[in-house]
Order: structure tokens, then C-alpha cells, then sequence
């Protein structure tokens, strides 16, 4: 028996498609093996173009009623102003909103309930395989009993490991920096502007900071001990949270096969410059629905066209973003020295300036369903 769409992955990504299909009448099942929802955050930025999109499911004003605005990003070296990028005015009506996305995914579970659907948790997709006469998938839940299944439609958005992509024998092209990033919150005593986000170029490498609320800052970097390059005289307290990451940057060789789709991380990774990744994410999410809705009701090739539309704006934003953290990162030591030159008139240069003023924001593209 064919059921309802099943989506693979229960982080922002996966939330936003169940939200949006939803939306669109369409009621899918959405699994994940953790048992509970995450408890930390990687991204701390949702852009105006994933605000817009969310805006008519309601989560949009929740996010707005939790979450601090920022306008501008600040650049230094060795803390010394050297440019800044001013996006305040981008879009009419929404801004670069700070909140960490364990909350943002708790807000979009919550507007999920409200339409009587719950991520079943530590329930994993075991197996699948398709044909000409659908999807056949296995779920095991945590007690290890097994379930076959055969939706309509499935969407793989269960991470840059993803399982499901493997399974499909889909490659994930392109290239990783070798160098850890370490990453901490951290109690400090707001020593620069909370309404800026601040990137600091040192010797071999860049420090970032950004103040996820007063007196406490998210900060990573690509050298060895990112907080040995704090601003000078800033006092430093508790570290709430810390991890440490590596970059990469990679596409799916293609988003869609037969009934089956890749979103978020598990169709693209890149690193963190330009805040993209949950985003990025929850433009798939949009485009998805619109394509399923669309096969459901007999148009079984808008499946393939939501992976040729994804597959061209990976290419264009994973390709601009892995330039600019090339730049950014400041190896070898000439690449450091070029962006000293570099970034000022990059800021400056109107083209330039819109260009990554659009990056940042998501405007960058428009979000096609068709």
C-alpha cells in the first residue's frame, strides 16, 4: 500500500519540508533516529530569504519574537577596523536574525504539532530501493522491530553523512580544508558591538564572533586556539558549549532520482562564511513541497525538476561561498596578504558590495518552483 510522503531527518531541514507540505495539504511522515530533538546549535543566523519563505506557516513571527537583529558584519586585522559590510536595508521588511537553531527547530516542531503531525524519533531508515512500481523502505524503530513501508515520494534530509544518498549511489563532489575549526560559546563581557556579527583576520587564519545574546558569544576560527585572539582587555567567562569542525566544500551530483530527493546537508556542505547552510536548507524545503504537491497530483517528473532547479543554486552558492572562505582563511600567507588589499575594496566596489550583500541575505537567487 503507497502512503504519504516519508521524510528522512527531523533537524530544520526536514521540519520545514514536513511544515510546508502541510501547508499544501499534504500530511507526510518524518523520521529520525536520535530520540530527541538537538539540543545544541550549529547555525545561529536565519537569513531574510528563509524568513520569507516561512513567513506564511506562522514561524516567521515566532522567530521574530525571540530573535535579536543584526545589520552589518565588521572585518579587522589583528582587531583593527579594516572594512565593513553594511545589509540592513536589504530586503523591505526582514533582517539577519540571530537565534540558535535548536530553537528555531523547536519553534518549527511546535507549528508541526499544531497540524497534528510529531517526528517519530530514534526510529531509523534501515533500507531502500525503488523501481518502476514505487519505494520500498525499511524502518526500524529502538526497540529493533522492523517496518516496511512504501511511500509516495521520499525526501533524504538526514545529513552531510547522509545514508539514504549512499544508498542511491549518489557522489558528493568537491573539496575539504584540512584544518580543524574549533568553535565555543563563551561568556564574554561584550566587547565589541552584539549588532554586528565581527571577523577578525590573523596570521594564518581568521577569528569570528558573534553575540548570540548580551554576555554571550558564539566564536570559531581556523587557527589553533581562537580565544588567544579575543579583542584586547576583553574578559572572558564560561565556556557553555564547545565543538570543533572541519570544512568542506561538496555537492550531490544530482538532488533527485526517480522518487526520491536529497535536501540539506545531505545534498550540500560548506563552510559557515555567509551563514547559508540551514538556509540553503530551508529553500529545499520549499522547493520540494512545491514539486511534491505537483507529483502527487499526477506529475511524476516534478521530482526531477526539483533536482535540476537545487542542483543549479548549489552550484552557484557552494562555488561563491568556498571562493570567499579560500580568501578568508588566509592561506598560504599570500592569500593572507591579498585579502588585506582585497576585502576593503570587495566591501566597497558597489558591484562587489551587492554581490556579497546578496550572499549574505539569501537574495542572491531568486527561489524557483517551476
Amino acid at each position: 500500500m503507497v502512503t504519504e510522503p516519508l521524510i528522512v531527518g527531523a533537524g530544520t531541514t526536514g521540519l520545514s519540508a514536513a511544515l510546508f507540505l502541510a501547508d499544501r495539504g499534504i500530511r507526510s511522515r518524518i523520521i529520525d533516529k536520535a530520540l530527541g530533538p538537538s539540543t545544541t546549535s550549529r547555525a545561529q543566523v536565519i537569513n531574510p530569504r528563509a524568513l520569507e519563505l516561512l513567513e506564511p506557516t506562522g514561524v516567521t513571527e515566532a522567530i521574530l519574537n525571540e530573535a535579536r537583529q543584526i545589520h552589518q558584519v565588521a572585518f579587522y586585522e589583528n582587531w583593527t577596523p579594516l572594512a565593513e559590510l553594511e545589509f540592513g536595508d536589504a530586503h523591505p521588511r526582514f533582517g539577519l536574525s540571530v537565534l540558535p537553531q535548536a530553537r528555531t527547530e523547536a519553534l518549527l516542531n511546535e507549528a508541526l504539532r499544531g497540524r497534528g503531525i510529531r517526528p517519530e524519533r530514534g526510529a531509523a531508515l534501515s533500507s531502500v530501493s525503488q523501481s518502476e512500481a514505487g519505494i520500498d523502505a525499511v524502518i526500524t524503530d529502538g526497540s529493533r522491530q522492523s517496518e516496511m513501508v512504501h511511500p509516495a515520494l521520499m525526501l533524504a534530509a538526514d545529513g552531510a553523512h547522509s545514508k539514504m544518498r549512499a544508498a542511491l549511489g549518489i557522489e558528493f563532489e568537491g573539496s575539504a580544508f584540512p584544518e580543524p575549526w574549533p568553535l565555543y560559546d563563551v561568556q564574554l563581557d561584550d566587547p565589541l558591538d552584539i549588532d554586528k556579527a565581527h571577523v577578525c583576520f590573523v596570521k594564518g587564519g581568521l577569528v569570528f564572533l558573534l553575540a548570540i545574546r548580551p554576555g554571550l558569544w558564539r566564536v570559531f576560527g581556523d587557527v589553533v586556539e581562537p580565544l588567544e585572539h579575543l579583542p584586547q582587555g576583553c574578559k572572558r567567562g564560561a565556556i557553555t558549549w564547545q565543538s570543533s569542525f572541519r570544512i568542506g566544500h561538496r555537492i550531490a551530483s544530482r538532488e533527485a532520482v526517480g522518487r526520491i530527493a536529497l535536501a540539506g546537508d545531505a545534498a550540500h556542505v560548506h563552510s559557515p562564511v555567509a551563514a547559508r547552510g540551514m538556509n540553503l536548507g530551508i529553500e529545499d524545503a520549499f522547493v520540494f513541497a512545491n514539486c511534491a504537491k505537483d507529483a502527487l497530483d499526477g506529475e511524476p517528473h516534478r521530482i526531477e525538476d526539483y533536482g535540476r532547479l537545487r542542483h543549479a543554486v548549489h552550484q552557484k552558492v557552494v562555488g561563491r561561498i568556498e571562493k570567499l572562505t579560500y580568501l578568508a582563511r588566509g592561506r598560504p600567507d599570500i592569500v593572507g596578504l591579498a585579502r588585506h588589499y582585497l576585502m576593503p575594496g570587495i566591501t566597497a566596489f558597489p558591484p562587489t558590495q551587492r554581490a556579497m550583500i546578496e550572499l549574505v541575505t539569501g537574495l542572491d537567487h531568486d527561489v524557483e518552483v517551476a
